[in-house]
Parts: C-alpha cells; structure tokens; sequence
C-alpha cells in the first residue's frame, strides 16, 4: 500500500515526518482495514500491522492521541461517516439477542465510558467560563443533533441567561450569527457526516474573534479545526441514525460548571421562573 492513500490526519504524506516505519505499517492498516480496525482491540491491530501493540499505542501518542481508545474513536467516527444512511443502518444489523432497545441502551453505556476518556476537563472548564461570562450564546444545530443544544439553550436560560438556539440554517442561521462579536459566544454541536452551513458559519465566526464550542465526534474535521474549546464524544447509534446521548450528557456536565460560575444569579432566575410556573399553574397537581 502507498502512503498516498492514507489521509494525512492518520500521517500520510507529509504531515507526520517523526513517524517512523513501524507505524507508517500501522496508519497502512487503518486505511486499508478502518471497518475492522476501528472496532478491533490492539493486538489485533497491531497483528494487522505486523508489530507491537506498544507501537500502535505510540502511534496514537505521535499523532496527538492519548492513547489507542481515543485514535479508535476517530476512525470509526471517520469510517461511519464514510456510508450512507443505508449503509450506516446495514452496518448495525445484526442487533443483541435481547432486541433493539437493550442494544441501544448498550451502544450509549459504551459511548458514555468512551466519553470519560476522551472529554478533556481542562477544555470543559475553559468552555464553561467563556459561556457563563458571554454577552450572549448562539446555540446551532440541525436535525435529531439539536436535542442537545434544546437541553443546553433552555436550562441555560432559566439561569437567566441569555442563550439562543437556531436550528433552522440557511438565512435564520446567518441572520443569528450575523450579530455575534468577541463577547459572545457560539456553540455548534454536529456529528457523523457534518452541516457544511454549521462548518461554514463555524470558520466564519471563530475568524470574526467570536470564542466557539464545539461538541462533534471527530478531532480531525472542518468543523472541529474552527473550534476554541473542542470537546468530542462517541455518537454511534443502533440503526440508520447517530446517538446524541453521550453529547446530551456532556452538555449537561457544562450546565453544572455554568451554574457554579453563575450562582448567585441563577438562583435569582430559578426564583423568578418557579414563580411564573406558579402563576401559570404550569404543574398538574393530581399525579
């Protein structure tokens, strides 16, 4: 196999001249095998390659990776994107013997611990700060992907924050962004194959001064690369679609660090917003 077909974010071409020949073997074999590869432990990967798991683990380290877990989380993450929906849905067939619902909830059990490897705490905390002290937070999503940013944009406003979410792109995703400068903030949250408009408007805004958080599956993407603070987390699913339970979760983890850096006035927003739910007698009463 010729270095030319492995993509550069796995080392190909020019951009990993440290790496040396027993890895250049192993970034061979992701290319050549990346349905195999991504879900294979590393022994047998490094079998594939015909070395050591200990060189597949530095592999990992010499492109940026914490470890094997991490660098195999972005090749499946870059390999799902690769089909279609069709594709995707054939590439989960074969479901557990329990049926599709204790898969599903296996599959999201598998992405939540992947995710305590790969969320990085230093770059939550970052995030948190820059979204508790913006002058405003533009939350954009698309599709299924905005059940997220819904969980994020509303919690968020009932601290009293002044948080927004659009989801319908094209000119309301321009028109939204339109208004965003250095103090404020924009959280895009995508995954699979991408939103080119969310990229796009992504690059734009970071370019513009604007800090950008950005919740994806993939460290090696358009719209990762416009990211201030880039938190990634699994988001394979069961069928034809992604999973946004592990996202959902991290955004709730950023919700409990905003609130920590806001409470005095969440507090006085919770009070406010408890009291409208009273005077709209919101609740019903005869559980």
């Amino acid at each position: 196999m010729q270095d030319r077909v492995i993509p550069a974010w796995l080392g190909g071409g020019d951009s990993h001249q440290g790496i040396s020949p027993a890895m250049r073997r192993v970034a061979q074999a992701l290319a050549a095998n990346p349905q195999r590869c991504s879900y294979a432990p590393v022994a047998e990967v490094a079998e594939l390659a015909g070395t050591t798991p200990s060189t597949v683990v530095r592999y990992a380290q010499a492109l940026g990776y914490r470890g094997w877990p991490p660098l195999q989380q972005e090749l499946r993450a870059h390999y799902l994107a690769s089909l279609s929906t069709d594709q995707t849905k054939a590439e989960h067939a074969d479901g557990g013997a329990m049926g599709p619902v204790h898969e599903a909830v296996r599959r999201d059990i598998s992405n939540l611990t992947l995710a305590l490897e790969l969320v990085d705490p230093e770059v939550v905390h970052a995030a948190t700060v820059a979204m508790a002290g913006a002058r405003s937070t533009l939350v954009v999503a698309s599709g299924s992907f905005t059940a997220p940013a819904h969980v994020l944009t509303h919690l968020a406003s009932t601290m009293g924050l002044p948080f927004t979410l659009e989801g319908r792109g094209g000119v309301h995703l321009a028109s939204a962004a339109g208004r965003l400068s250095p103090e404020d903030c924009l959280v895009a949250i995508s995954f699979w194959k991408q939103f080119r408009e969310i990229a796009v408007l992504t690059e734009a805004v970071r370019e513009a001064g604007v800090p950008v958080v950005v919740i994806t599956d993939a460290a090696n993407t358009r719209l990762a690369s416009a990211a201030t603070y880039l938190i990634t987390v699994p988001s394979e699913g069961v069928s034809f679609f992604q999973s946004v339970t592990a996202a959902t979760s991290v955004v709730y983890g950023l919700l409990a660090g905003i609130e920590s850096h806001v409470a005095a006035d969440a507090r006085k927003a919770h009070e406010r917003t408890q009291a409208l739910w009273n005077a709209l007698d919101v609740w019903d009463q005869r559980r």
